[in-house]
This record gives structure tokens, C-alpha cells and sequence, in this order.
């Protein structure tokens, strides 16, 4: 039973309407299609030039990676918000190389930690928090109450090896 409270975050996301998900299955299913459909534009526009990790939660967009200059990171950002459906673009891509494999496969372990350390302190509900890691900062995505995204900031903050959280989050209070 331990072994499935662990797995939960990291199935989050992966099966929209599964799991305890605020927001609607349709809602989950365009997310996913939101996200498919900028990382497409994006790739066949810049290719391997930049890395981006897309992730949209309820219509909103956060992109992150890294892209060579300012134009095009700006770029990046009139492409996503230009996606149908798309309520807003929060654009934290950084101007500079594209990461390491190595950087990438740390920020996939910081995101474990992270949903891990959110599923076993039991003061929010995992499914109700999204976390991704791009270059050591943790981003926090969700429907959430203050207090929730309150507890899940002090969580991912307090997590070895993150260096910034960002709060990505829209209130139901």
C-alpha cells in the first residue's frame, strides 16, 4: 500500500480523471493537447536550437528551457499564447545554452523528491499539486487553496538541491 501512496504523484497527470484531479477530465485532456500542440509548433520552428519543457494546468501555459536569444524566447512565447485555448503564457525560458542531459536527469529526480516528500507529509493532496523541475528551480502548478500551496511551497523550498520554487498557482478560495 506504501508503494502505491508513492507511485500516485508520480502518476499525476499521466491518466487525466484517475486521480483526485480538481480540474475537469475535459480540462485535463485539452491541457495535454495544449501542451503537444505548442511543443510541435516549437520543434519544427527551432528544432534542436532550443529546449523547452511545456506544461499547461487548466488552459495556463508555463514555458521552460532555454533558448539562444531573447527574440527567440519571445518568440516561443507569441507561439504558445497563439494555441487555441490557451488562457495565458507564463515564459520563464532563460537565455543560454540548452542543458546537459545530466542537468536534465537531476531535475527529474528533484521532481520525484519533490512529489515524493508532498505525498508522504500528508498535509496536501498530491494530485492537486504539479511539479516540474527545469535547471534546479521547482515550479508548482494547481488549483489549490492558500494554505495548500502555502504547505506545498514550504515542501518543495525545503527539498535538498532546489535552488528557487516558483508558484504557478490559481486559488479556489
Amino acid at each position: 500500500m506504501a508503494f502505491l501512496a508513492l507511485l500516485i504523484p508520480v502518476l499525476q497527470g499521466c491518466v487525466p480523471g484517475l486521480i483526485d484531479d480538481r480540474r475537469t477530465s475535459g480540462t485535463q485532456i485539452e491541457d495535454s493537447s495544449i501542451e503537444r500542440k505548442i511543443g510541435n509548433r516549437i520543434e519544427e520552428k527551432f528544432g534542436t536550437e532550443v529546449h523547452l519543457d511545456v506544461t499547461s494546468y487548466n488552459r495556463y501555459v508555463v514555458l521552460m528551457g532555454e533558448a539562444p536569444t531573447q527574440k527567440v524566447k519571445d518568440e516561443i512565447g507569441t507561439l504558445a499564447l497563439g494555441v487555441e485555448n490557451v488562457r495565458n503564457v507564463q515564459n520563464e525560458i532563460t537565455i543560454g545554452p540548452v542543458t546537459s542531459s545530466a542537468t536534465r536527469a537531476n531535475d527529474a529526480y528533484l521532481t520525484s523528491k519533490v512529489k515524493t516528500r508532498l505525498a508522504t507529509a500528508s498535509k496536501v493532496n498530491p494530485s492537486h499539486i504539479k511539479v516540474v523541475t527545469e535547471d534546479s528551480v521547482v515550479y508548482l502548478m494547481g488549483l489549490v487553496t492558500h494554505k495548500e500551496a502555502d504547505e506545498a511551497t514550504e515542501i518543495a523550498s525545503t527539498t535538498g538541491g532546489v535552488r528557487k520554487v516558483v508558484k504557478v498557482f490559481e486559488y479556489t478560495e
